[in-house]
C-alpha cells in the first residue's frame, strides 16, 4: 500500500511539467507586427505577454466580447513596432447610445 501512496504525488507531478509548456503565452515583444497580426487571425483571440508582468488578449472580431462590449483598436509592442496595431480589445463603452423607448 506504501507503493501506491507514492504513485499518486509523481503522476500528478508528471501532469503538471506536461501541462507548463502548452501554457506559455506568445510573447508579443519578440513577434513581428505582422506574425501577431496573423496569429490573431488564426485563432480568433490571443492572451500575449506584452513586458515583463503584463499580459493583455487580443480578439479579431466583436464575437469574442461580452454583451454590451464594443472593438477598441488596440496597439503593442512588438519587434519591428514599437505601436503595432495588432488587433482589437474588447470593452464597455464609455457612453452607452441614449434611448427614448425606456
Amino acid at each position: 500500500m506504501k507503493s501506491h501512496n507514492l504513485l499518486i504525488p509523481a503522476v500528478i507531478a508528471s501532469a503538471f511539467a506536461i501541462a507548463t509548456p502548452a501554457e506559455a503565452r506568445p510573447d508579443l515583444r519578440k513577434m513581428t507586427c505582422a506574425q501577431a497580426q496573423q496569429l490573431v487571425l488564426q485563432h480568433g483571440a490571443v492572451v500575449f505577454t506584452t513586458g515583463r508582468h503584463t499580459y493583455s488578449m487580443y480578439v479579431s472580431n466583436r464575437s469574442w466580447c461580452d454583451w454590451g462590449q464594443q472593438l477598441f483598436p488596440q496597439y503593442g509592442p512588438t519587434r519591428d513596432n514599437p505601436k503595432c496595431h495588432v488587433a482589437f480589445e474588447c470593452r464597455e463603452p464609455l457612453f452607452r447610445p441614449f434611448s427614448f423607448d425606456d
